[in-house]
């Protein structure tokens, strides 16, 4: 394997370049490099731009797949046929492939094949914070852990020959910090595929996993992990780094190796960038050499526990936080409480208390008339997903009881239309999804409500994009990657295929508010599965047409603030001095406003307000 960033010896002929690029952006390149030629992913903060770069650089065939579990298992069919191939997907993703991802840890790969894994550590746009490299141990697979962009780069070339070396896919793991965090990276030129490589051989008793084959596979599984043990000791990826103050050594991997140097310039490290299987003897040499080891690691104390299950004692986590980046100041603190002194340097940053701005919909989205009428049904349990009408759990929507995962809406709805049907007055269930995610993971759960026949009413929010990670297409879409023409689902014939009556398949316009409202009122009170499908394209997309914006009377305005309950950013409210017809006095009114730079012209507000006091502008259509 290759050394590391830090110390790589330049190589005129190989270094052909140096560009600034983020660790998402630095991993493709690597892979580019190595000759990557088939990539495969589902869009995911902090993944996605992963395989964005890649479908700009020349021979590799690039996809979004309909889930991450279809993401591996096309990579793992390229790899089969001898194409060096890469799947990139955000730490919730790997739930998704983790079925095929365990046999993979059991047959193996034919050429390199590298999981790219980008956690978000902190959960800033997450259900969860989820370490990935528990996968390495539970799938036994070697983890790489890059502490920045050049490392990012490194690794990802390093990651191929090392998957083809041991007949097994390589885990890199990212997180949120390294993911978009840019610096400047050496780059070289890409390799060309062997073409030796290509082809495929026919090998039952391998790519077959039946029970008769398995024992022969964990029999060389346990061989494999025994050769990567003694990897991890050698790779350049793995260092020691002396210091002058030995009072605490510490050990670290990944993203939290430059805080630890800020924090401790003078303290031993030993970094390790090749973390699983973790190399217990360097570990435990290098303790033997201070007076005590922390641990430093993003987010669970696995290196941790190992070293102490080895007899290495270390500290971590007591004295570092269980959750959340780890920062200098953090660790400074954590090394001061190991030493029993106060630390010296700076005080973690405490957060600025400014006006609140919570995360709200785009001015025209599609899905604010979807929440202006689900915040007003009242005795209806509303079953929300991921994507970006999640937000319609926050005011002024506040209409929805429950998120729990990506495509779990309708599951969990069916779980409560079942157990609220023997109650005296059962309450109508209704789950939220989107195109993609219904797409991705919630097809399956609709036919098993249409087949238990539970009492759920569907709405499926078409907006055609996956909108919450950037617009990217899904077979929804009408589009490819890059943009080419390609055959679009029509969701109302697929639910119907799933076995929705046709009678209760209603396609509506979110936009038309009380076309939308009678169809909502009407299915929740059907006593079977039903599909309300809303289809207006993301705001964002190219698909949007723009109108000119709205605009408010302000001798009709009566201030019942019924627009405002649309959540709608380009409405707000402004005050101002006017003066009295009756008595001339002069007193400070509020007035709604609607801001022309934002409004997208969609007439929702024209269509909730009662006293017609938002107009469209003369000679404009659509409204």
């Amino acid at each position: 394997m290759s050394p590391p960033a830090e110390v790589r010896v330049a190589e005129p002929d190989s270094r052909i370049a140096r560009e600034f690029l983020s660790g998402n952006e630095a991993a493709a390149r690597g892979a580019w490099e190595a000759g990557v030629e088939v990539a495969a992913a589902y869009p995911g903060t902090p993944s996605t731009e992963i395989l964005e770069t890649l479908t700009r650089l020349p021979g590799v065939y690039c996809e979004w797949s309909t889930n991450e579990k279809v993401a591996l298992e096309v990579a793992l069919g390229a790899s089969m046929m001898g194409r060096r191939a890469i799947c990139s997907m955000k730490h919730v993703g790997v739930n998704v492939a983790a079925d095929s991802l365990m046999t993979m840890g059991l047959v193996g790969v034919k050429a390199g094949l590298v999981l790219a894994v980008s956690d978000d550590v902190g959960f800033s746009s997450s259900q969860n914070e989820q370490d990935s490299r528990v996968w390495g141990r539970f799938v036994h697979l070697p983890v790489l852990e890059p502490c920045d962009a050049a490392e990012a780069y490194g690794m990802a070339r390093d990651a191929f020959e090392l998957s083809e070396r041991f007949e097994v896919p390589v885990l890199l793991r990212l997180t949120t910090r390294v993911s978009h965090v840019r610096r400047p990276v050496s780059v070289g030129s890409r390799g060309a595929p062997d073409p030796a490589r290509h082809g495929y051989a026919r090998d039952v008793e391998r790519w077959i996993i039946t029970p008769n084959h398995v024992g022969k596979r964990i029999d060389l599984r346990a061989a494999r992990d025994a050769a990567l043990a003694r990897e991890t000791l050698a790779s350049p990826w793995n260092r020691i780094e002396e210091g002058s103050d030995r009072r605490v050594g510490i050990v670290v991997s990944g993203a939290p190796y430059p805080a630890v140097r800020e924090a401790c310039p003078d303290a031993p490290v030993l970094k390790l960038g090749f973390s699983h299987p973790l190399p217990v003897a360097l570990a435990r040499r290098f303790a033997e050499s201070v007076d005590q080891l922390l641990v430093v690691e993003e987010v669970d104390p696995l290196m941790e526990a190992e070293l102490r299950a080895a007899g290495v004692e270390a500290s971590g986590k007591r004295v570092l936080p269980l959750r959340g980046e780890l920062t200098a100041p953090v660790i400074e603190q954590a090394v001061a409480q190991l030493l029993g002194t106060a630390a010296t340097g700076a005080a973690a940053p405490q957060p600025v208390q400014v006006f609140p701005r919570p995360p709200t919909l785009c001015a025209g989205c599609p899905y604010l008339g979807v929440y202006f009428w689900l915040g007003h049904l009242k005795d209806v349990i509303i079953i929300g997903d991921i994507g970006c009408y999640t937000l319609g759990c926050n005011p002024p929507w506040n209409a929805i009881d429950a998120i729990i995962s990506m495509g779990a809406s309708l599951g969990v709805a069916h779980g409560m239309a079942k157990a609220s049907a023997a109650d005296m007055k059962p309450k109508p269930v209704l789950a939220t999804i989107g195109d993609s995610t219904f797409l991705h993971a919630g097809m399956s759960a609709l036919a098993n409500i249409v087949y238990q026949q539970a009492n759920v009413t569907v709405l499926l929010l078409d907006n055609r994009t996956t909108a919450m990670t950037g617009g990217q297409d899904n077979p929804g879409t009408g589009h490819a990657l890059g943009g080419a023409d390609a055959p679009r689902i029509d969701f109302a014939r697929l639910v119907e295929a799933l076995g929705v009556r046709p009678e209760r398949v209603r396609v509506v316009d979110p936009y038309e508010l009380p076309t939308f409202f009678k169809a909502l009122r009407e299915e929740v009170k059907a006593d079977e599965p039903s599909v309300i499908v809303t289809t207006r394209p993301c705001v964002l997309s190219p698909d949007f047409e723009r109108l000119k914006p709205l605009a408010v009377i302000d001798d009709k305005c009566n201030g019942c603030a019924r627009c405002l309950d649309l959540g709608c950013p380009a409405i707000g409210v402004t005050r101002r001095e006017q003066q009295t017809r009756a008595s001339g006095a002069v007193v400070e009114l509020a007035f709604v406003t609607i801001d022309a730079a934002t409004c997208t012209g969609c007439g929702l507000c024209e269509k909730a307000c009662g006293q017609h006091a938002i107009v469209a502008p003369a000679g404009a259509l659509g409204h």
